[in-house]
């Protein structure tokens, strides 16, 4: 049976990569706990199996859905990396830089006394600090080497398998820590400590299922009872602008709204707002009623760029929005933050308006915060082909490095130009660009076939280097994922004096780990660890793969060195 599959890989190599991908992906989502591989690194365990078959695809197709994901890498997180160049984000970038720092210290030192090769030395690097995207920026550099193509092969390989095996224990390791160990070296209650930062920042009490299994904007009728006698203008004040009366019904008939319109009994009123400022609504007005078909109105939902830069660092309850015009969701790069009114906001920040169609209300909102976002879902490759290509030209460029060779490589150039392209498209909403979906796909899909190629190739090998190393590299993925995150928590907590939800998941985030998030989150019982997280991981996300040219070079010098 085994013969008659690998006969047919053999002939038809392209269904290697799918079986591959499909294996990797069905692993990649079994949840362990806390712990979840995902479909890349599940995709290179299933590619390192089947590549013991000896099924290999042509180098063309690793190198070109490479390129379409480094791009697409940095085209995403460009918005939010420049975003962050401010007091506050270079402020948590010291964790960032922190993370660099020491994983590169002790990726060096593991090569002086382990005797790694480059190849070895990198994949180790960007397994242990949980960045598959180091993997390509790493055996770009290495195809560069004035190597023989065996040599460059075997280098290549190790990448692979060094990632696969130090990427596992990493994960584990920072899942962990965050989640659990380090909360209990700060001597906190995490779920209180996020509670409290929750309520500080304006939140209502409720529980994060409740937050999360129910929308946030609702609509809802009463009918006026106790609200009778009260104006419009002192009710927006006692709802803080968490909600607004945007349609009064009296004896049949529809009042025009205005400041000093003050309700009477039986009055008929519609409230739109968030969710929990409305399940309060019913003390303040009247008793609610299901039958809305008199007092119902169409509503709209859409998208703006923030970019007026007085709003720039200001709470989002400063935001000065029209009567019944409200803030349903903060979108801040890849991520949805807590729409709470001490949300303080960002530079590219992606406002989701939630309003009634009738009126100016919305344009008006439009116009005090940047501009709309296109509904449309089309997108322009022709954006992204020019940018490709210009990222691929920078990255043939060399320099040296106090006397190191160091190139940005095909990977590097291309994640640079990816970084001002996306930057430059949020700056002009109205310019076709790469719609959200299909960055998402291009990430996806770009790494996942770039890691299923590399692992088939690599397959052969991958034995070898595990009975080479023995237990080096699963400890060292443990070390180096948990040393970088201790002195950043020592440093977050003692010297940049930051809420421990915050702290946490800025370490998550410099760690580029979107499942020790989760777990932070869980253990937090709300999204607050966000609000670090978003800011190391955009910077994260862009330095680290351009440390995988780097670690080739150093980890090369290095080598020499202990010879």
């Amino acid at each position: 049976m085994l013969d008659m599959i690998a006969a047919v890989l053999h002939q038809v190599p392209e269904l290697a990569l799918f079986l591959a991908l499909g294996l990797g992906y069905a692993v990649g989502q079994i949840r362990f706990g806390p712990i979840q591989l995902g479909g890349v690194c599940g995709t290179l365990i299933a590619a390192l199996l089947i590549g013991q078959l000896g099924v290999t695809l042509d180098a063309s197709v690793k190198n070109v859905f490479f390129m379409l994901f480094i791009f697409a890498l940095g085209y995403a997180g460009g918005p939010q990396f420049f975003a962050n160049l401010n007091a506050k984000g270079l402020r948590l970038g010291i964790l960032c830089l922190i993370e660099v720092v020491a994983v590169l210290a002790l990726v060096l030192l593991a090569t002086y006394f382990l005797g790694l090769d480059q190849g070895t030395a990198a994949g180790m690097m960007a397994g242990a600090a949980t960045e598959s995207a180091v993997v390509g920026t790493a055996t770009d550099a290495i195809s560069k080497l004035a190597l023989s193509p065996e040599r460059i092969h075997t280098l290549q390989a190790n990448v692979v398998t060094a990632y696969s095996i130090t990427y596992i224990f990493g994960l584990i390791a920072i899942v962990i820590v965050t989640s659990q160990i380090f909360p209990l070296l700060l001597r906190i209650n995490l779920r209180e400590e996020a509670d409290k930062l929750w309520a500080q920042m304006g939140g209502a009490d409720a529980d994060a299922d409740a937050l999360s299994a129910t929308p946030e904007m609702v609509g809802r009728a009463y009918r006026i009872s106790t609200g009778a006698g009260r104006r419009l203008d002192s009710l927006q004040h006692i709802f803080a602008g968490r909600a607004s009366i945007t349609r009064v019904r009296r004896h049949g008939k529809v009042l025009p709204l205005s400041p000093e319109l003050r309700l009477r009994n039986n009055d008929e009123v519609l409230v739109i707002g968030h969710r929990p400022a409305l399940v309060a609504a019913e003390a303040i007005l009247g008793q609610e009623f299901a039958d809305t078909q008199n007092v119902n109105m169409a509503v709209s939902a859409i998208e703006v760029v923030l970019q007026q830069a007085s709003l720039v660092g200001q709470p989002l309850r400063q935001l000065a929005l029209p009567h019944g015009v409200h803030v349903a969701a903060v979108v801040r790069g890849e991520h949805s933050m807590p729409p709470l009114p001490d949300l303080s906001l960002q530079h590219n920040d992606v406002l989701r308006l939630y309003g009634a169609n009738e009126g100016q209300e919305l344009n008006t909102a439009i116009a005090a915060i940047g501009k709309r976002v296109p509904t449309g879902d089309r997108s322009n490759i022709v954006y992204a082909s020019i940018g490709i290509v210009l990222g691929v030209y920078l990255g043939t460029f060399a320099a040296k490095l106090g006397g190191i060779p160091f190139s940005l490589g095909t990977g590097g150039g291309a994640l640079l130009t990816g970084l001002v392209f996306g930057w430059y498209q949020s700056k002009k909403p109205g310019l076709p660009g790469i719609h959200p979906n299909a960055l998402d796909m291009l990430k996806d899909i770009g790494l996942a076939t770039f890691i299923a190629c590399v692992g088939l190739a690599s397959g052969p090998q991958a034995i070898d280097l595990i009975r080479q190393y023995g237990v080096s590299l699963p400890l060292m993925g443990v070390l180096i994922a948990v040393i970088p995150a201790s002195i950043s928590l020592l440093v977050g907590h003692f010297l940049l004096k930051l809420e421990a939800p915050i702290l946490l998941g800025a370490i998550a985030g410099q760690q580029c780990s979107t499942p020790a998030l989760s777990a932070v989150q869980n253990a937090a019982g709300n999204s607050t660890p966000l609000l670090g997280y978003t800011i190391t991981y955009a910077i994260s996300n862009v330095v680290l793969p351009l440390m995988g040219p780097l670690i080739v070079a150093l980890a090369g010098s290095v080598q020499r060195a202990s010879l």
